[in-house]
């Protein structure tokens, strides 16, 4: 979008004339304008809230100045990056100075769109059109000839939940910040004010506890994980900090396997839905119908392999989960990780698995090629797993209200939630995949749950085969037993 689209007219802001104390006025008197400057623009794409100390307010700034609700600021002149921020009702009456340019557009711009190019205008790439050295600026013909980015509504969603985490720490930090200065405010003794601190600043320490442990890879799964996986990890890290190398190296390719399996029948669901036809699930249909042993790694890759072509997802919204599912393998580190691992897991299954002499080695390797895997499907943490326990439709308001559990992290036992829904095709009892707007995806009959009957604990199945018998097998912990659900579904989706 070029600027003669979306801005009527684009101008530098007020230049003061004459000496600058004639004018200058305070802010309680009437006719008094605030001149806005760089340093008022936040780098949050806000105005800084009015200080009485070092702001300027001025009486003698024209109407024809005076910035409206929706003007898009932006520095012309700048140390390092420029900034921009957009006016809102409450940062008036207000004008802009000489160093700022004022952008109005020719319509009213909506938040997120206004966010986006807000955004744009203070990026780095922007910078570089400037001159100068140790104070750099634009000019307007300079602006003229950008392209602004048009409106995207996953984007704009993104930006929008960084701003607001970006708030809420700011806003920790603040609080922070006020406990410690506290410290002698109340004049009590050392050991009262000690007490004091630590009893008041004891949410504070705990977030910042919480969020330390979000740089750490296994803390991230084991709670923010799908349920399958996250049990998955658990155990390899139970198993590698007791030194059961034996098991650990095991529970790593389960881990390796379950984390493929999860991310290719979820890939099998989605695109069922969005009528994308998968050669893949065709072979995985083959497997499950006429060979005697079920899927694994080969097609569990094959169908992730598949949907990492752009052409297979050509259509599809840019924020739809498979763009995402179609990114697990398309790294080479990726690819060559996935093929070690695969390898181990064939040796192992014909007796070729490591001795006692190369297998803490072994076991080292195979966890850090399942750790890039797994490191590669962060995204799965925006992608909670869900299982819905019953649905209650409202015919009148067209939405149905939800009883769900929200299956993330390394344990089934989980609060229930409620979520309002527009659609009336909810099934009670059924797995589903929720995105970052809170759309629905149905996983069922590709992944289905129950109770297990071998462990008696709640678990998610797939289709699998047993000695050329149909069984169903979790995710979890591998136990099988003949399949419950209605094979004709499985037929009905392509898988039988």
């Amino acid at each position: 979008m070029n600027f003669e689209s979306v801005f009527s007219s684009i101008e530098y802001g007020h230049m003061i004339k004459g000496p600058a104390s004639e004018g200058a006025c305070a802010a309680s008197e009437p006719g008094a304008v605030r001149l806005l400057r760089y340093k008022d623009l936040g780098r949050d794409g806000s105005i800084a809230e009015p200080d009485e100390e070092s702001d300027i307010w001025r009486s003698d700034i024209p109407e024809k100045s005076h910035l409206q609700p929706g003007d898009l600021l932006l520095s012309v002149m700048f140390p390092n990056r420029p900034r921009a921020a957009r006016v809102e009702e409450s940062d008036l009456p207000a004008a802009a100075g000489r160093n700022l340019a004022v952008l109005r557009p020719s319509e009213a711009l909506s938040a997120e769109h206004a966010r986006l190019i807000i955004t744009f205008l203070s990026s780095e790439g922007v910078s570089r059109l400037a001159r100068g050295a140790n104070v750099r600026h634009f000019s307007i013909r300079d602006l003229r000839l950008l392209e602004l980015p048009k409106p995207d509504e996953a984007l704009s969603a993104a930006l929008d939940e960084l701003h607001t985490a970006g708030q809420r720490m700011l806003s920790w930090s603040a609080e922070a910040t006020a406990l410690a200065g506290s410290v002698f405010d109340t004049g009590t003794s050392l050991e009262d004010a000690r007490r004091s601190i630590i009893e008041a600043g004891q949410l504070t320490r705990l977030r910042t506890e919480a969020a330390a442990q979000l740089d750490d890879l296994g803390y991230i799964v084991r709670t923010r994980f799908p349920y399958p996986i996250a049990l998955r990890w658990r155990e390899v890290e139970a198993r590698m900090s007791a030194s059961d190398l034996a098991p650990a190296y095991e529970a790593v390719l389960d881990a390796a396997e379950a984390l493929l399996g999860y991310t290719a029948l979820v890939t099998g669901a989605l695109s069922r839905e969005a009528a994308i036809e998968l050669a893949s699930i065709g072979a995985l249909q083959r497997k499950l119908s006429s060979a005697p042993g079920g899927p694994g790694f080969g097609e569990w890759t094959a169908v992730l392999q598949e949907i990492s072509g752009v052409k297979k997802r050509r259509g599809l919204r840019l924020d739809h989960p498979l763009h995402e599912l179609a990114t697990l393998l398309g790294s080479e580190e990726a690819q060559q990780a996935r093929i070690r691992l695969a390898d181990r897991r064939n040796s192992k299954a014909h007796g070729r698995g490591p001795d006692a002499v190369t297998l803490p080695a072994a076991l080292e390797e195979a966890f850090r090629d399942l750790s890039l895997l797994v490191s590669g499907a962060r995204f799965l943490a925006d992608m909670p797993l869900i299982h819905v326990t019953s649905v209650a439709w409202d015919a009148f308001r067209g939405e149905a209200s939800i009883m769900l559990r929200r299956l993330m992290g390394d344990h089934p036992v989980v609060p229930t939630s409620t979520m309002k829904v527009p659609s009336n095709s909810v099934e009670t009892g059924s797995l589903y995949l929720t995105d970052r707007d809170h759309h629905l995806y149905l996983l069922r009959p590709f992944l289905t749950c129950e109770v297990c009957e071998t462990c008696h604990t709640w678990s998610t199945f797939h289709a699998d085969k047993e000695k050329g018998n149909l069984v169903q097998k979790s995710l979890e912990h591998g136990h099988h037993y003949p399949y419950r659900a209605d094979t004709q579904v499985l037929q009905l989706a392509g898988l039988l």
